[in-house]
């Protein structure tokens, strides 16, 4: 499926250490592209929107995940012409009916400060008892001209405070099921192996990696 470099190798090390694809992470955030970059194969070339010449935020107007997974990948593909991949990734809260949701990143307005859509996350579960709650991750992937898409989930609750300076988003105030720390406080090596993103890239991974040749 992939183009592979004619190159005689020493160790299977070295080779591994080659890139034979390179695949845009369709996001302007070092936080997530580190964190994607330590689940990937070694031999894929990882880049971010900023590394293609792509500075400017791409809409998102779908009303779904999935929706605005497809239109980052779709952005790139149609504009530059790479193989792709973009993630959306929501906060489904149940007191709050689902919300955020598709509008987690900009719950607290346009900005996407991450401090102000906790503080109103929080204001608005003050008192409320139940505090269940969970991420999802869709991720939807270009590849030579087809389409797949991979999903990752993760349950818990609320807490009442934000917690641990790890992480990104709402990191700080989730605490993921079985676990007693937040994300916030958990490292990113546990927090890879459980968290919806890790699930879902994982699922990537392990797809790239049965598709390379």
């Amino acid at each position: 499926m992939f183009q592979t470099l004619n190159i005689e190798f020493t160790t299977f090390k070295e080779y591994l250490n080659i890139p034979i694809l390179k695949l845009v992470f369709a996001t302007h955030n070092d936080h997530k592209l580190k964190e994607v970059k330590q689940l990937l194969p070694k031999n894929i070339q990882l880049l971010s929107l900023n590394d293609i010449g792509c500075f400017d935020e791409i809409p998102e107007t779908g009303e779904t995940l999935e929706e605005n997974a497809k239109i980052k990948a779709d952005f790139v593909v149609k504009h530059y012409g790479l193989d792709c991949f973009s993630d959306d990734t929501g906060l489904l809260v149940e007191a709050l009916y689902g919300k955020p949701g598709v509008y987690s990143a900009r719950y607290a307005g346009e900005q996407k400060n991450a401090r102000d859509n906790m503080a109103k996350l929080l204001s608005e579960l003050d008192g409320v008892q139940d505090r269940r709650a969970h991420f999802k991750t869709v991720i939807h992937l270009n590849l030579s001209g087809t389409s797949h898409v991979f999903e990752g989930r993760v349950n818990g609750s609320i807490t009442e405070k934000e917690y641990g300076q790890g992480g990104f988003g709402y990191d700080p105030v989730f605490k993921p099921k079985g676990y007693d720390k937040t994300f916030g406080e958990l490292s990113s090596e546990v927090k890879n192996a459980i968290s919806h993103r890790g699930l879902a890239i994982q699922k990537l991974a392990e797809f790239l990696k049965n598709n390379l040749s």
